[in-house]
């Protein structure tokens, strides 16, 4: 009778530790309609209640162009393909105030959001890949360049290199006075003073957005089909996987009140939303 006990015990034990280790999931709510070509990455704005998705439509690292942003209903209504047009290929977003910065290629592009007219490029010079982009309560806007190795930052209208040797940089996020790099596999918090420290590795080495769930706690989306939780302990669960239907999850939006997350699906032409519990 006693070792029953202890052998109940100890499944009991390894049960309740099993539930309060529970993974977080995400359950598909919505999908747009597959006609927006080649979406990057999805921002989600509150104040306007919409989503605005950045089209590629053509390839990631050519001036052609065809690109542009579109603007999406929190319902995964297209409101409409053609918001802004006349960009390359548009990927990482952000907001400050009454402006939309996007990364394009070689320039940051700065465009009024009440009209939806491109007000002007920062070129960051010697660039060849910029890709995603963060914006800090100072309004200092970082750029990741992931061909060259390098975050730019562009402060008071002016264009500097903010930081280098890294080896593919992609998904950038400013978290108070620091700067989150999701960098080929590797979530990587870069302090004010420079100094680097790993939050998490061994994710996929196509690492693309970042989103904060909570402090210490982050959702990393990766181009080829898999998003990730990141626990504060740096250990990660694997939220979706898509890559056998070779549907990617590239540069992520989220709502953080009602924790829903956006993947915009590059090939396939959509944005897909889920619901994260």
């Amino acid at each position: 009778m006693k070792i029953k006990h202890i052998l109940f015990s100890t499944l009991l034990s390894t049960f309740s530790l099993a539930t309060v280790q529970a993974q977080h999931t995400l359950t598909q709510s919505w999908s747009t309609e597959a006609s927006l070509p080649i979406p990057e990455s999805v921002l989600y704005s509150a104040p306007n209640k919409v989503l605005y998705v950045a089209l590629i439509d053509g390839k990631p690292g050519e001036k052609d162009g065809k690109g542009g942003i579109a603007k999406v209903a929190l319902d995964g209504k297209v409101i409409a393909n053609d918001w802004v047009t006349g960009l390359n290929a548009p990927k990482g977003m952000g907001i400050m105030g009454s402006k939309l910065y996007v990364a394009d290629v070689t320039d940051v592009v700065e465009i009024d959001i009440k009209s939806g007219k491109i007000l002007k490029k920062h070129e960051v010079e010697g660039s060849k890949f910029l890709n995603d982009l963060t914006i800090d309560s100072k309004g200092n806007i970082y750029v990741s360049d992931s061909d060259t190795k390098k975050v730019h930052l562009i402060k008071d209208g002016k264009v500097s290199t903010y930081f280098e040797d890294l080896t593919r940089p992609n998904g950038l996020l400013a978290v108070g006075s620091d700067l989150l790099i999701a960098d080929s596999g590797t979530l990587k918090k870069l302090s004010a003073t420079k100094e680097v420290t790993v939050l998490a590795e061994g994710m996929d080495k196509s690492t693309d957005g970042i989103e904060q769930v909570k402090p210490g706690e982050y959702i990393v989306s990766c181009w080829a089909g898999h998003v990730y939780y990141i626990k504060a302990d740096g250990t990660t669960e694997k939220l979706l996987d898509t890559s056998a239907d070779k549907t990617n999850s590239a540069d992520i939006g989220y709502d953080s009140v009602k924790k829903i997350v956006y993947v915009p699906t590059f090939m396939k032409n959509s944005v897909v939303a889920y619901q994260l519990k």
